[in-house]
């Protein structure tokens, strides 16, 4: 097979098609910039479409006391005083516009009967903020968005894995080099910036609510590899409700909604455990503090035979299910031929959302690397140690917008833009060297050995004994890397990407366990066996990156009107994220 090389040039490369990519490349495209926008999943299966809570912005429709601020106040509150207050400041203040253009593109959000956009309590929000279009917003939110890109004749590739991001002599971004999935094809994209927006890190623990070849993180290694750095790595949330079997679907969120409308969690004992760890708010307590009592559970011996709880709403009328929990039962239907009317769910906690990620600015999500930029999961700054829900959804919106604004200034500030034949012939041979590997490690087998590693050294509980042997574990693992086989075959280039995914899973690793070692503390999602308090020194951002390791970062000043504002929130009633 004689593979090809495809030059393409554009002035904004976005790398992701999922909701912040397409949020961008519609900014760029509406004002008449070129761009192009590249995803190795198809965009309209993007990861986007499986959020199902609902998009926050403090629009005032049911409560007209609430307010940006209040917003504001929130996210800080629930990120244990780790969010940097100017990014979600900026997220909060520009949240009912990101609602304008979704509805600007044709998209349908639930309302009242006298038109308003209804909004409900979702997590501690002290106001009733969260939009929402039935349990399929992020669906709805990325077909809107496919639908506007294609309006505006953005050119999309789907199926296409980028390696590599091209970095000239001076530091600064000048594209991107990839393959074609499916025949193999080379791709060399010439960009004055670049925009990354290719996910978090979350597919490298083996339970978790990203699907086999998205969330693996690509973002990290692609701009860490550029010369740019993460910050607080560490800092996963854990969903309570991953289902377990079959392997294959293993982490498959059944929604919190499940849990809201008066689910019950049973241990394999039959017991009601979330009286031991939250009497007063059972079911009904906070995600973060759900996921660490079933991990008890389980790991004192209460759990099931296959390591989980049970989840069970067959109690609630069938009519309640088929309405307010349609998703839910289809979903078990269609993977384990379960009828959630007549049985329980069984579940565990599993990796759903990287809170840390690429290290960026607060007003523009520029990066350490001229011309390159971070957006959406793959970046980091609005969440601290636990996300606020319904607050990924806007995030997406806001910064897809405003950085898709600033990678235009930039291109068009450009008087000349050099490019570097060495680093394009170094994108060149990562690829032909490993598709020349033919050594006896397995790819797919290294990737569970890390999954494995992170699951039971770096899951929802940690301390500094598993840390140091999960470090121990991926430097075997590294150098078991030096000996894989690569080997395409007529069904594609999918063991490539694998190699690829590989790399990208243990730099993720690492950079995880490095930060989580560190972090000698508990703090929201963050917990550590050995160090059950907060730390008011930790109160800090940790940045990693290759050559310097961990460095602690000091968080800006919360601004006073905002400060007033944080408190205790009241969740009777409501379903806490």
């Amino acid at each position: 097979m004689t593979v090809t090389e495809q030059r393409l040039s554009t002035m904004v490369l976005v790398i992701g098609t999922g909701g912040a990519g397409l949020r961008a490349a519609i900014e760029l495209a509406e004002a008449g910039i070129d761009v192009l926008a590249v995803g190795k999943r198809p965009k309209d299966d993007a990861h986007t479409a499986l959020a199902a809570g609902g998009i926050n912005a403090a629009l005032a429709t049911m409560d007209p006391e609430d307010s940006w601020q209040q917003h504001a106040a929130d996210t800080l509150k629930e990120s244990y005083l780790l969010a940097d207050p100017r990014t979600v400041e900026v997220v909060t203040r520009g949240a009912a516009r990101g609602i304008d253009d979704l509805e600007r593109y044709g998209m349908a959000f639930a309302r009242e009967q006298d038109g308003r956009i209804s909004q409900r309590f979702f997590g501690a929000h002290k106001f009733r903020r969260t939009a929402f279009a039935g349990d399929y917003t992020g669906l709805e939110i990325q077909r809107t968005l496919v639908r506007r890109a294609e309006q505006l004749d953005i050119p999309v590739l789907d199926g296409v894995y980028i390696t590599r991001l091209l970095v000239n002599d001076d530091g600064a971004v000048f594209g991107a080099y990839g393959f074609g999935l499916t025949d193999g094809r080379r791709y060399l994209i010439h960009a004055d910036a670049v925009i990354l927006a290719a996910g978090g890190h979350t597919r490298i623990w083996r339970r978790t609510s990203s699907r086999r070849d998205e969330n693996t993180g690509d973002s990290f290694r692609l701009a860490v590899d550029a010369g740019a750095r993460l910050r607080d790595p560490e800092l996963v949330q854990f969903h309570p409700s991953g289902i377990i079997e079959p392997e294959s679907a293993a982490g498959t969120l059944v929604s919190e909604a499940a849990r809201g409308e008066g689910g019950i969690l049973r241990n394999a004992l039959g017991e009601r455990y979330m009286s031991r760890y939250d009497p007063e708010r059972m079911e009904l307590s906070t995600r973060d503090r759900v996921a660490l009592a079933s991990y008890t559970e389980i790991k004192e011996g209460r759990g099931t035979p296959n390591g989980g709880v049970w989840l069970d709403v067959s109690h609630l009328p069938r009519q309640t299910i088929m309405s307010r929990l349609p998703r839910v039962y289809q979903t078990l239907l269609e993977l384990q031929m379960l009828d959630i009317t007549r049985e329980p769910i069984e579940i565990a906690p599993t990796a759903h959302y990287s809170m840390g990620g690429v290290r960026t600015s607060p007003e523009d999500h520029s990066t350490d690397v001229k011309g390159l930029y971070a957006i959406g999961e793959a970046s980091s700054g609005l969440h601290g140690a636990n996300r606020l829900g319904g607050n990924s959804l806007i995030e997406l919106l806001v910064f897809g917008r405003l950085t898709g604004q600033a990678a235009a200034a930039y291109s068009r500030s450009l008087t000349s833009h050099t490019r570097s034949a060495a680093a394009e012939a170094s994108a060149r041979a990562e690829i032909d060297d490993l598709l020349k590997a033919d050594g006896p490690e397995n790819v797919r087998a290294l990737q569970r050995a890390i999954r494995n590693t992170m699951t039971e050294h770096a899951g929802v509980v940690r301390d500094e004994t598993g840390l140091r042997a999960g470090l121990a574990e991926l430097t075997a693992i590294e150098k078991r890397m030096e000996d894989v086989g690569v080997h395409p075959d007529i069904a594609g280039y999918q063991d490539l990407a694998h190699a690829f995914d590989l790399k990208s899973a243990a730099l993720s690793a690492r950079a995880t366990l490095e930060a989580a070692l560190e972090r000698r503390e508990s703090r929201g999602a963050h917990n550590r066996s050995d160090f059950p308090e907060q730390d008011p020194e930790l109160t800090v951002n940790l940045v990693w990156s290759p050559s310097t390791g961990v460095t602690r970062e000091s968080i800006p000043e919360i601004p006073r009107e905002i400060a007033s504002l944080m408190e205790d929130v009241s969740t009777d009633g409501k379903l806490v994220e």
